[in-house]
């Protein structure tokens, strides 16, 4: 197999998009002069600008496909993709019916997929690479790459940007980073727990993410930038982070892609499957601290954090501070 063209389509989350860098520089190792594009959404799409894996990004403009009228518009930006792009092999590491939909635009070209994907994307697969559930997204995202021999070398490679400075004043001294807000259900700290990690933390905090949490008051040490800073501009944070703490979520996965200074939070997600795939990081779940990736932390049974359970956290993020 030797490609001239590939499209990769991963438009979301942004987790997954995080999580599917190392099969794309794996992709091209393997096909150093191939034409990479990646299908990616727009509000994801900062996380790709300057990748050297990729030649051109194919924007999905997910917002404009809500509402009654989203299919049919979907189904009219679908129609034109075949005049914009020739691929010869496609790769559907969503696995989702959009996904499906957007390769068969391509009338005669091979799709490769994955054995777990949902809404019926499997139909519009040529070749299905079995995957298990009880392996880390990456790693299901590593075999799809290697099913057209582009194999892993080493170890995983996640391609960033450097992003942007915010125009936060940020502390002189070393700072926590704390994300402690998840779209995801049963995932997020109270408020109450945010302000007692805050107060144990001792050292300046930066609280970072999007949430409509209020707060009346924080403590002194904490420079608060919720809601205030875009995707380039968290890069650039956890980037200088003297060590970062958050929940399960897209900025955790940011996180663990360009530190191992890092405590990931698991309610009841598996850390094994969607935790830090980060050597040297570690996750808290069910009041336990792990290594990141140990399997005693998938038998855990999840709980929320309590504002005691910060506290703990917050302790425990400050001793590996200075173990580093």
């Amino acid at each position: 197999m030797n490609p001239r063209h590939l499209l990769v389509l991963k438009p979301s989350s942004l987790g997954d998009v995080v999580h599917t860098l190392p099969a794309v520089t794996a992709l091209r190792a393997k096909f150093p002069s191939a034409r990479i594009t990646w299908m990616v959404s727009d509000e994801w799409a900062p996380l790709l600008e300057g990748n050297p894996d990729i030649n051109d990004l194919l924007i999905f403009p997910r917002r404009e496909f809500r509402g009654p009228l989203g299919p049919v518009r979907f189904m009219r930006w679908r129609a034109g993709l075949a005049n914009q792009l020739a691929p010869d092999l496609i790769l559907d590491f969503q696995g989702l019916l959009r996904t499906g939909l957007t390769a068969q635009a391509f009338r005669g070209v091979p799709v490769h997929g994955l054995s777990d994907a949902r809404e019926g994307a499997r139909f519009f697969q040529t070749h299905t690479v079995r995957v298990t559930p009880d392996r880390h997204a990456v790693e299901r995202y590593l075999a799809l790459s290697a099913s057209v021999g582009a194999t892993q070398e080493g170890t995983p490679a996640f391609r960033l940007p450097e992003g942007r400075a915010p125009g936060a004043n940020l502390p002189a001294e070393p700072w926590i980073l704390l994300h402690p807000f998840s779209r995801g259900r049963g995932k997020s700290l109270s408020p109450d727990a945010v302000i007692a990690f805050c107060r144990e933390a001792k050292i300046p905090v930066v609280l970072a993410g999007r949430s409509e949490a209020t707060f009346s008051a924080l403590p002194a040490n904490v420079v608060n930038v919720l809601n205030k800073t875009t995707l380039p501009e968290l890069v650039w944070l956890l980037r200088r982070a003297a060590f970062i703490v958050s929940v399960d979520s897209g900025p955790m996965h940011l996180a663990a892609a360009v530190t191992d200074k890092l405590i990931g939070i698991h309610t009841w997600s598996d850390p094994c499957k969607v935790g830090p795939y980060r050597a040297g990081a570690h996750v808290w779940k069910g009041g336990k601290f792990f290594p990141a990736l140990d399997p005693a932390s998938s038998r855990v049974r999840g709980t929320v954090p309590d504002a005691q359970d910060a506290a703990t956290i917050a302790r425990r993020a400050r001793e590996l501070m200075q173990e580093r």
